[in-house]
């Protein structure tokens, strides 16, 4: 890749990085559609699962005190389950479908929490079962499922330390999972290697500076900004697969 379009990529790297630990819910949402420009759909898968590792060490570390062990296994678990499953399905299936699906979902859902902003799901089983289902099949099958993870954790309306540290330590699990099963598949490839220690230090970078800027947002504010978010990439991803 050329050496302006690599300095772009990075750029967006890091700014998908400290959205996506404002927002509390990763940065690939932001991530696989920004690589998409730059790499064939099976080298992104590829990429976001090693960038991932990174990112989520760095805000485990920083939000540490949040961590739910509870939430981690219950949705964690269904989430390592369906992300073996949906990586071994992304060989078969046309991303494009699933990328206008994922579009229209996280439209509607984020739609509904911002305009009935007093719903709130509660974190039972069966709901944190579901939601850790959903987001660890679509992590696996079209490489983002930050934010059906993300829609699952503010309909709990979870404080913002916890939302963030148990979101990345359940994304930690799921991207060791398909790190596994992606490299089977051939997705990471030599490419790709090079830019390693860029996305670790940008992992860190983007997170550390997401975490100041949060400290300055309100428990409420929190909500909507995710959930704000949430409607964007819906958006963008539905743009993007049409277009």
């Amino acid at each position: 890749m050329e050496i302006d379009k690599t300095l772009w990529f990075l750029l967006l790297t890091l700014l998908a990085e400290i959205i996506g630990t404002i927002g509390g819910f990763g940065s690939s949402v932001f991530f696989v559609p920004f690589a998409n420009i730059f790499f064939d759909f099976h080298t992104v898968l590829g990429i976001t699962a090693v960038f991932h590792l990174s990112s989520n060490l760095s805000k485990i570390y920083l939000f540490r005190k949040g961590l739910d062990k509870k939430l981690i296994l219950q949705i964690g678990i269904p989430s390592v389950l369906f992300v073996i499953i949906g990586g071994f399905l992304s060989k078969f299936f046309e991303s494009q479908i699933l990328e206008i699906a994922l579009g229209i979902f996280l439209i509607a859902l984020s739609l509904l929490f911002l305009i009935k902003d007093k719903l709130v799901i509660p974190a039972k089983f069966k709901q944190t079962v579901i939601g850790g289902a959903l987001s660890g099949f679509s992590a696996g099958l079209i490489g983002t499922g930050g934010a059906i993870r993300g829609l699952t954790m503010a309909a709990f309306n979870l404080e913002k330390s916890v939302f963030v540290a148990t979101s990345a330590a359940i994304d930690m699990m799921i991207d060791l999972s398909r790190t596994i099963v992606y490299f089977s598949n051939g997705y990471i490839t030599k490419e790709i290697l090079i830019y390693i220690p860029f996305l670790f230090i940008i992992g860190f970078v983007g997170s550390w500076i997401g975490q100041r800027i949060l400290k300055h947002i309100s428990q409420d504010y929190f909500k909507r900004i995710s959930l704000f978010l949430i409607l964007l990439i819906g958006l963008f991803s539905l743009f993007q697969s049409l277009k």
